[in-house]
């Protein structure tokens, strides 16, 4: 069906009164603001209907009534006075009811109900809300400030005036997607196919997943930026506040997707209502290293460097993460800006869409095996500039029956985060040559080597050998010290036979086990 009006917005007269006398309320700024950026979206000028008369005495008419059918979407401004407004309830629950009769709620698997929500709500009192309003996130247009809520209005200085633009102008664009949609499907509004069905999306899908308020903005950035290249970002709807309910919702959004990414922030964010006491950002990220354990999904951790939390239970997140290997099951962890995020996550779509053959080492020599189709695969991880010192071992490892891969070193970030990943998943044995890379190197290395499981499908975790060779560094010695597992220390010059006892011992407990 034709629609006279693009928008309805339904909203309680009391958040229209202006903060200072002779100013214009907040409900009609933002109309005006939304209609302004909505129109430049669409190319052409949108009508919006807001009943300007809105009196508290008022009796719900029927010049409201009609504009229901002739509106292709209802957008409720959510406060508490909202949701303890009869007739702002009423308005909700007409207009779904409207809609129904006329083809229904959804086109193309879209909502025609946007929820912005002005201030902070009680999750009791949004129940009041018809089902299909209550399950939708909405848009929050409001920041604490010193634990308090302030609405996102210019009045509050120029911080909050470009965060409530980029806020309309992100709206405007979820709106003008939908109304684009409604018009290429020729205003057939519920044509969502058979009961139960899901349209099959065109891109994998990804879980963005839910973070602490700080964070809000960057995810916001990033959904947008998804929404608006055809990908699909799960979660779509309110998730339960029970622990358990929102366990299994996660496992089963999990499931539908390709990818997820979790941004790590200073606050520790909401805790569901059970057991455990997790907040929802650790319960995501446990879910999402379960779902990686049965493949199928890719996995991206934000946490920028210099991340720091007054509260001591995200505190010891932030600490703990980089050297937690369940955390990083499976998972890239970013700890670069917000760009390093962005060009991290278009690179992992690019391969999950466009998968690559992939090679084993940028050294052709070193993967041709001497041991026939049974040679058991070394992967020997070195710094460049080690290349050729680390020849006699490598050689060494040959002779001893091994099929040796060196590390990518040239080609983009993404090319060489594959080769490494393919080579932790397919080698036998790890060895590790620790001499012209510094500790922040070494460092990095062992970080990769925590999440070596998640990239081997079951198979067994290799044995790691780690050799040391000049300079001597504390780093180095610290190792001597504390008699690290696997150790070769080489640091008095190469001992061949100490090596080759070495390997000989890890290959023959290998075929033992």
């Amino acid at each position: 069906m034709d629609f006279e009006q693009s928008l309805f917005i339904s909203y309680a007269h009391i958040d229209d009164q202006p903060l200072d006398p002779g100013q214009k309320g907040w409900i009609t700024r933002f109309h005006a603001t939304l209609k302004a950026i909505l129109s430049m979206r669409m190319g052409h000028d949108v009508k919006i209907w807001r009943d300007e008369k809105l009196k508290g005495n008022d009796v719900f008419s029927e010049e409201i009534v009609a504009q229901f059918k002739q509106s292709a979407v209802l957008l409720s401004v959510v406060t508490p006075r909202y949701l303890n407004s009869e007739w702002c309830r009423r308005e909700a629950h007409e207009f779904c009811q409207t809609a129904e009769r006329t083809g229904g709620l959804v086109v193309g698997n879209k909502s025609r109900l946007f929820k912005v929500i002005k201030t902070p709500v009680d999750d009791n009192e949004i129940d009041a809300l018809p089902a299909p309003m209550k399950e939708l996130l909405g848009f929050e247009f409001f920041a604490y400030k010193d634990g308090a809520p302030l609405e996102l209005d210019p009045d509050y200085g120029p911080e909050y005036s470009q965060l409530y633009k980029q806020k309309v102008a992100v709206l405007a664009q979820d709106i003008a997607q939908f109304l684009k949609t409604l018009q290429t499907q020729g205003n057939k509004v519920g044509d969502t196919g058979g009961p139960g069905e899901r349209p099959a999306p065109s891109k994998p899908v990804v879980y963005l997943a839910e973070c602490s308020y700080d964070r809000k903005p960057q995810r916001e950035l990033l959904e947008g930026e998804l929404k608006r290249l055809g990908y699909p970002v799960l979660p779509d709807k309110r998730l339960p506040t029970d622990e358990g309910e929102y366990v299994a919702a996660v496992e089963a959004l999990l499931a539908r997707c390709a990818l997820s990414i979790h941004l790590v922030g200073e606050n520790y964010s909401a805790v569901p209502d059970g057991p455990t006491g997790k907040s929802v950002g650790i319960l995501q990220n446990e879910l999402a290293a379960a779902r990686c354990r049965s493949g199928g999904l890719k996995r991206l951790i934000w946490l920028p460097q210099g991340t720091a939390s007054k509260n001591p239970l995200q505190q010891a997140v932030i600490e703990a993460l980089p050297h937690d290997a369940q955390a990083l099951f499976a998972a890239d962890l970013i700890e670069g800006d917000i760009e390093k995020l962005r060009t991290a996550i278009h690179a992992t779509l690019r391969k999950i869409e466009q998968p690559e053959p992939t090679r084993r080492g940028s050294d052709a020599a070193d993967v041709e095996p001497t041991g026939g189709e049974s040679a058991k695969l070394l992967y020997f991880i070195c710094d460049e500039k080690d290349r050729k010192a680390s020849v006699p071992i490598r050689k060494l490892c040959r002779q001893l029956g091994f099929e040796v891969a060196l590390p990518a070193f040239e080609g983009d970030a993404s090319e060489i985060r594959k080769v490494n990943q393919q080579n932790l998943a397919d080698c036998d044995v790890v060895f590790l040559y620790y001499g012209a890379g510094d500790p922040s190197w070494k460092r990095a290395i062992g970080i990769e080597l925590k999440k070596i499981a998640g990239y081997r499908s079951g198979k067994p975790r290799p044995p790691i050998l780690t050799y040391l060779a000049e300079p001597r560094t504390g780093d180095k010695q610290d190792l001597i010290d504390m008699e690290e597992p696997g150790l070769i220390n080489g640091l008095d010059g190469l001992d061949e036979l100490s090596i080759a006892n070495t390997l000989q011992r890890t290959a023959e407990a290998q075929t033992a086990a």
